[in-house]
């Protein structure tokens, strides 16, 4: 299992999270503030951090900009309070790959680690591409990898080939394990505007519940449906006409 950094002020939650992750089997490191996470970071160098944004003197974004600086393939994953999720998307901005809300709960814990360990895994194998297949008459753009300026000139490539082909439905496949930052979302949110004045359909798949609510509160669920499962995608375009 993986090294994993806690950074909170409050004793209490590092105790919760160090008894959660120790008992999954992480190798567990903790610290107080964000100076002192720094520091710990420094010289053990997790691959995955967790750290709490509101915190007194070094705030959580604060953190996560020098942790970045230092190693951008490292996993921060923020936490946020409930209802926090303006400070969620600025996270992502800054290249936050994930968020848990407090209070935490463990299934949600536990799927933000295991989303962080498997694009480790893709990271170190290099998974970044972007593929097209087709369905009846769906177009289905399958997204493997996180999803950042990297992946712009594979996204506007496939619509490129998807439009060439005359494609008018098309889905959004992402890969479950998926992050994407504040420069995938703006991508993104460019495409289908052009989509919408081609008048190409399209919906979306295959996101974590956190991503569908980061994708609802900056307006992509304006321009395309989410969907749990491809096959609902792919069928929502024959009930639509």
């Amino acid at each position: 299992m993986s090294k994993v950094l806690v950074i909170d002020d409050e004793k209490p939650t590092l105790g919760m999270f160090r008894l959660i992750l120790s008992a999954c089997g992480h190798n567990v490191l903790t610290a107080e503030n964000g100076s002192e996470g720094l520091e710990l970071y420094r010289r053990e160098k997790p691959p995955i951090v967790l750290t709490d944004i509101k915190m007194p003197g070094m705030d959580g974004l604060e953190v996560l900009e020098e942790i970045k600086g230092i190693d951008p393939d490292t996993e921060v994953i923020v936490i946020t309070g409930h209802g926090d999720m303006d400070l969620a998307v600025k996270a992502l901005n800054l290249s936050a790959t994930d968020f848990v809300n407090k209070p935490i709960q463990k299934f949600k814990l536990d799927s933000a680690l295991k989303r962080a360990e498997e694009r480790l895994k893709s990271a170190k194998e290099q998974v970044n591409k972007v593929s097209l297949r087709t369905v009846n008459d769906v177009t289905i753009m399958d997204i493997e990898g996180n999803v950042t300026s990297v992946s712009e000139p594979l996204l506007l490539d496939a619509y490129k080939e998807a439009s060439e082909k005359g494609a008018t439905k098309i889905v959004l496949r992402f890969n479950e394990h998926s992050s994407i930052n504040g420069a995938g979302l703006a991508v993104l949110i460019q495409l289908l505007s052009e989509s919408k004045k081609r008048n190409q359909a399209v919906t979306i798949t295959g996101l974590s519940e956190n991503f569908k609510k980061i994708f609802e509160m900056v307006g992509i669920t304006g321009f395309a449906t989410i969907f749990n499962h491809e096959e609902d995608a792919v069928s929502s375009f024959a009930q639509n006409g």
